[in-house]
């Protein structure tokens, strides 16, 4: 593993991210990436810290996939309703991608990349692939906070309340429900959208609107799944899921070429 300093000009200062790369790097051969979110309070090395994702990987052997671990602070890896020098979505699909692809053998088009995300980093990935369609494949959801800008906040929640409007703006804003995955699965194309790979804890509070979600994508006909395991919202629980979430990954992605 290797961490990766850049300048993002979305967010106008150096980021840095981690990222893994196979074993055997033959010349001319390009690989898929896979983009792993962390969540709120974690950063760039919470992936790999507290995870076997690059074990269970190089478990495979000749799979050959890049994993790239950005730092989206606790962002939800939006651009800022109230911060305009906080643009994580440009950094995540402009500067970040673009960076990648630039610096190692990453094969770059929409059937070599795949997003995966844990709690804020889960709602990411949803919202990118209902909103960039383009961008990747497969979008993996591990417990998402996927109903965060639909979320009501009482007032015992107003620190978490006042996080959210600064993030997604005020309730009914354009820009809150721009971002609200339960609206945009309402007009996302079923036939371009990722591949959607939703799993949850059955001891979550966030299990409801998962099954939600799940529901509405079923009813609309989006090629996806969703799955509830036994567990929390921990790293234990993330951890277990990684080998089902990675083999429906495989399944999607092209092989590298």
């Amino acid at each position: 593993m290797q961490d990766v300093t850049f300048f993002s000009a979305a967010l106008n200062r150096q980021s840095t991210y981690r990222v893994f790369l196979p074993a055997t790097l033959p010349p001319g051969q390009k690989f898929p990436v896979v983009y792993l979110i962390h969540g709120q309070g974690d950063n760039f090395t919470s992936w790999s810290n507290n995870t076997d994702v690059a074990r269970y990987v190089a478990a495979q052997g000749s799979t050959g996939l890049i994993l790239v671990m950005p730092d989206c602070a606790s962002s939800y890896c939006m651009n800022s309703a109230s911060r305009p020098q906080d643009k994580y979505e440009d950094f995540m699909v402009h500067d970040l991608i673009a960076d990648v692809e630039t610096r190692f053998p990453a094969a770059a088009n929409r059937d070599n990349r795949a997003i995966i995300g844990i709690s804020m980093g889960g709602f990411a990935a949803v919202k990118f692939a209902l909103s960039h369609p383009d961008l990747f494949v497969f979008a993996g959801s591990l417990s998402g906070a996927i109903d965060v800008p639909s979320r009501r906040s009482s007032f015992r929640q107003f620190a978490q309340w006042w996080r959210f409007r600064g993030i997604f703006g005020p309730s009914a804003s354009k820009t809150r429900l721009s971002s609200d995955p339960f609206l945009l699965i309402q007009t996302a194309d079923p036939q371009r959208t990722p591949h959607l790979y939703l799993t949850i804890g059955q001891n979550e509070p966030l299990l409801e609107p998962n099954q939600r979600f799940a529901e509405r994508a079923r009813a609309l006909h989006f090629s996806s799944e969703f799955h509830t395991v036994s567990g929390t919202h921990t790293w234990t629980t993330w951890n277990s899921q990684i080998p089902d979430c990675f083999q429906s990954l495989l399944q999607h992605l092209k092989p590298a070429q």
